[in-house]
């Protein structure tokens, strides 16, 4: 089992290496994508500086606050798209027959699937994660912190992205739900959770679980709770589980279109 988990974990790794690679062939597309991307994300900060310079406060968060809710939304974002990146088109790849090369070769078909490509300007996210980490205020615990839960959001991304991809061996055109799904995902882990009420705010911490991803976080990173620690921690290992399953699942559906394509 442990020898299983090994050889994944190092192939997984070779995978996003060779894609990294592949990306950087052209080093100054792949340096201008990372930063712009950061310039971009700073962009963004300007409206809440304006709208802070009105209210002390909005939906509960300070400036600081808002500012590491937004760190911590890029570095979701961007450990997902960088190095899960075909989770987002993954109806595509299953629409089009194009696991049959997955399929045949002695690796777990979903990991193989999603890490055979990276996104260079997700770099520029997760950079720009811990820019605004050093703003707010290092140190090695809050550091450690904010990793870990860069990492477990962004799992839970890729997680909610892989389910929602894997309806297309059910249906047709459900990549239309799995960009919308991703894409509220993306748009309301910027937002001051205080500014949501009633039934939003539920679907935000269940369907939408933006708050397990980014809300339980950031009350964490501003005044420790192992509970709520926990919470996050479990929940993603219950949502990636769901991914594998809903995947295998949906698997066993899967009609080849006798495209192979060769991979290095």
């Amino acid at each position: 089992m442990l020898t299983a988990v090994k050889n994944q974990t190092r192939i997984t790794a070779l995978s996003i290496k060779y894609a990294l690679m592949r990306e950087m062939l052209n080093k100054a597309t792949f340096t201008s994508n990372v930063v712009f991307m950061v310039l971009n994300n700073a962009s963004f900060i300007i409206q809440w500086v304006v709208l802070f310079s009105i209210r002390d406060n909005i939906g509960g968060y300070t400036l600081k606050q808002v500012l590491l809710l937004w760190g911590l939304a890029a570095m979701t974002y961007g450990v997902s798209r960088f190095f899960f990146a075909k989770a987002f088109s993954l109806s595509n790849i299953i629409n089009n027959g194009k696991l049959d090369s997955f399929l045949v070769q002695p690796k777990n078909v979903l990991i193989s699937a999603i890490t055979t490509d990276v996104s260079p300007s997700a770099l520029g996210d997760i950079l720009y994660g811990y820019i605004i980490l050093f703003i707010y205020g290092f140190s090695f615990g809050t550091f450690f912190l904010y990793t870990l839960f860069g990492i477990l959001g962004g799992l839970i991304v890729t997680a909610i992205s892989v389910i929602l991809n894997s309806l297309s061996f059910w249906f047709q055109k459900t990549d239309v739900i799995a960009e919308t799904g991703n894409n509220l995902m993306t748009n309301f882990a910027t937002y001051p959770d205080g500014i949501f009420k009633g039934a939003v705010k539920l679907l935000l911490y269940t369907l939408v679980p933006v708050g397990i991803a980014t809300y339980l976080p950031i009350q964490v990173l501003t005044e420790f709770n192992l509970v709520k620690l926990l919470i996050v921690l479990g929940f993603t290992i219950i949502i990636v589980l769901l991914a594998f399953l809903v995947f295998y699942k949906g698997l066993k559906r899967y009609s080849s279109s006798n495209l192979m394509i060769a991979r290095i």
